[in-house]
């Protein structure tokens, strides 16, 4: 059955790896699944048709066959779940996969989202000023305990996971603050990340839509990604 995923039509980051499509693409490579990615324009998040799959409008969205699913967390965790390479075989290691994939999205990125709403949509505010630092603090108590927790390990539960995979997208969040650069094992476990045959398909091909030679691409409804395992 074709796998059928939602992408921004022209991504607000211009495709360096920040939207969340990106996320649900490194998952597929993962799992060596081939899949094919709809774009979507920001009227067309908000029309009836995309709202019938995503009812907050907005992107990824996830179709195969009879299911639709939206919220990269659920997406990932039915990839993992149906298909090798993002959850370990044993049980308790699996719940403890899954307990991080939770944390990189419950935990760890909220403060991060907002320290980007501060900083881009706030920042005219009379009490921006004073608001940003409060909100850097946030973000930094929660690398703290995250940076102490990982120590000098190469992944947050010995291989590879699903937990990995969104802790790591959330932290490319920081990348342009510069306080992940605070946190060297932090730095270190991104780049682990972002080093992976997997990730580099997955943000060579968000990057390719966005890319000024591939910008001008009305015509096409559809872009094939088949993948090898990663």
């Amino acid at each position: 059955m074709t796998i059928t995923i939602t992408a921004f039509e022209r991504s607000p980051d211009r495709g360096k790896g920040l939207a969340r499509d990106t996320r649900v693409r490194w998952a597929l490579e993962e799992a060596g699944q081939p899949y094919e990615v709809r774009f979507v324009s920001f009227a067309e998040m908000k029309a009836p048709g995309h709202l019938a799959l995503h009812p907050f409008g907005q992107i990824p969205t996830y179709e195969e066959g009879s299911l639709s699913l939206f919220e990269t967390g659920s997406i990932i965790l039915h990839l993992a779940e149906q298909h090798a390479g993002l959850l370990p075989g044993d049980r308790d290691a699996r719940a403890r996969a899954i307990t991080w994939m939770f944390a990189a999205l419950n935990t760890v990125e909220p403060p991060i989202l907002e320290l980007t709403t501060a900083k881009i949509f706030e920042a005219d505010k009379p009490w921006s000023e004073e608001r940003l630092p409060l909100v850097k603090d946030r973000v930094r108590a929660c690398l703290d305990r995250l940076s102490a927790r990982l120590s000098a390990a190469e992944w947050l539960d010995d291989a590879f996971s699903a937990g990995d995979l969104l802790m790591v997208s959330v932290l490319l969040r920081l990348r342009m603050s510069g306080i992940l650069d605070e946190y060297q094992n932090l730095a270190a476990y991104v780049a682990r990340g972002e080093a992976r045959p997997a990730y580099i398909r997955a943000f060579a091909a968000q990057f390719a839509v966005n890319a000024p030679s591939t910008l001008d691409r009305h015509g096409a409804n559809a872009l094939r990604c088949s993948q090898s395992q990663g």
